[in-house]
């Protein structure tokens, strides 16, 4: 798209290095801002009234990405005068650009977050409007995205979500058959663990200070029917359920899995499953596309299933939720509205063009998705139809029974969970010290937010 925009006075401020601090932070918005410049913006032979700048992730499926900037941000700005700028970033570098746009209260028009971030309420305007509107073409928002984006204390909607992405267990088959097991429940995961490490391909869940870990331990406690707070905002963390999630978890690293867990990133479990040593990992389905688009000699087995079923049931969690926000200091509220908007209503080219990767947050919005996860042609056959039922009925929202208020936003984004798993499992704490623990920092957060009325 660049090579095909004219010059304009915002392009000559850039070329004369002017303002590159201000650049850096937040695009052409951030000069505008910093010098008042608002010029004229030129494609393909004519001039556009607006234009639009989005924040997000480096998808993990690359070929989303592509098509994402280079037809859909393209097509929808000619249909809306708009030159519309996508901005790709890391997913680790999310949270400190969002706190470095609020400070200079400057940036993108869009931001887009991989979890729920009503701690930024105040940042952000009520994105209410915009899910009525795709409520009228496509029908009602379903509950996951209620629960991530709505705070019923204030009224107000604190993020819009286009999806969510189904978070299944994803497991060598071949490997396990070996050691005649399968992840059917906990128990038959700690029963293989021992077994599948002494043959130099252990289990991999992470006890780091990352996303990946966050998700896969809360829905670890969920199986163990321990949860952070209860259906009406109350602290519950520290229960049987919570105890026994963290007895296991050290159980399960002492016979199965390796100190490596302890270092990760988000996407060291994809790295780990590819250099053919991981056996089992809790990841979105970019861990089988990448080995299928690579051809790895194991792509054909490995399987994806729901989560173990532990003694609390079988509950997990999205593996990432994408949940925009528009700024109140945003320059173009209008044109982000929109963009959000039909981007939801015409889901089913973004959940193509992901590879079922990106679940719409409005279920009406891609029809017949069981027939068309069926008729993904990679081996072993039907592999991806169980995806439909992970979404469906073993979803949760971050922060289930209840919403995803501040206070859980900020226990995530803390990396809370991790810790207490990773004291356990290190042997520096109990699980019983480490439940009351986490407890008594967690109702410190709680009280802070409900101070503030957000709770």
């Amino acid at each position: 798209m660049a090579d095909e925009v004219k010059v304009t006075r915002r392009e000559v401020i850039k070329r004369a290095g002017i303002g590159a601090a201000a650049l850096g932070m937040g695009g052409a918005a951030g000069v505008e801002k910093a010098f008042g410049v608002a010029g004229p913006l030129r494609y393909k032979g004519r001039w556009l009234k607006n234009d639009l700048s989005i924040l997000q992730w480096v998808h993990f499926v690359p070929d989303y990405d592509k098509w994402l900037d280079g037809t859909w941000a393209k097509d929808w700005g000619e249909k809306n005068d708009t030159l519309v700028k996508i901005d790709h970033i890391n997913n680790t570098e999310l949270a400190a650009r969002a706190a470095a746009e609020v400070a200079a209260q400057s940036g993108h028009d869009l931001f887009m977050f991989l979890n729920p971030r009503a701690d930024l309420e105040d940042q952000v305007i009520n994105h209410g409007e915009i899910v009525q509107e795709v409520q009228k073409k496509v029908g009602a928002i379903s509950q996951l995205g209620k629960l991530s984006t709505y705070n019923p204390k204030t009224k107000k909607w604190h993020g819009f979500s286009d999806n969510y992405v189904p978070d299944p267990v994803v497991w060598r088959h071949d490997l396990w058959n070996d050691v005649g097991e399968s992840p059917a429940t906990w128990d038959h995961v700690l029963k293989a663990a021992p077994k599948l490490r002494q043959r130099g391909t252990p289990i991999g869940i992470g006890m780091s200070n990352e996303l990946d870990s966050d998700m896969a331990l809360i829905a670890l406690l969920q199986c163990f029917g321990g949860f952070m707070q209860s259906k009406d905002g109350k602290v519950t963390i520290n229960s049987k359920g919570t105890r026994e999630a963290l007895s296991f978890m050290r159980s399960l690293y002492k016979t199965g899995m390796t100190t490596e867990i302890f270092g990760w990133n988000p996407s060291s479990n994809n790295t780990y499953l590819y250099s053919g040593k991981g056996s089992m990992i809790l990841n979105a389905i970019s861990a089988t596309r990448t080995p299928e688009d690579l051809n790895l000699p194991f792509a054909k087995d490995l399987w994806i299933w729901p989560i173990p079923k532990g003694p609390g049931g079988r509950l997990g969690l999205e593996h990432v939720m994408g949940v925009y926000v528009i700024w109140k200091f945003a320059k173009n509220k209008a044109g982000a509205k929109r963009y959000l908007a039909d981007m939801a209503i015409n889901y089913q080219q973004h959940f193509t063009n992901s590879k079922f990767y990106n679940f719409p947050s409005f279920p009406g919005a891609v029809k017949n998705i069981a027939r068309q996860l069926a008729s993904d042609k990679h081996k072993p056959s039907g592999k991806y139809t169980i995806l439909g039922k992970i979404a469906q009925k073993y979803t949760a929202n971050v922060g289930y029974p209840g919403y995803s208020n501040a206070a859980i936003a900020e226990i995530f984004n803390t990396f809370l969970i991790p810790q207490m798993f990773a004291e356990v499992a290190q042997d520096k704490s109990s699980p019983a010290d480490a439940a009351r623990s986490a407890q008594r920092q967690f109702q410190t957060i709680f009280d802070k937010w409900k101070q503030q009325k957000k709770i």
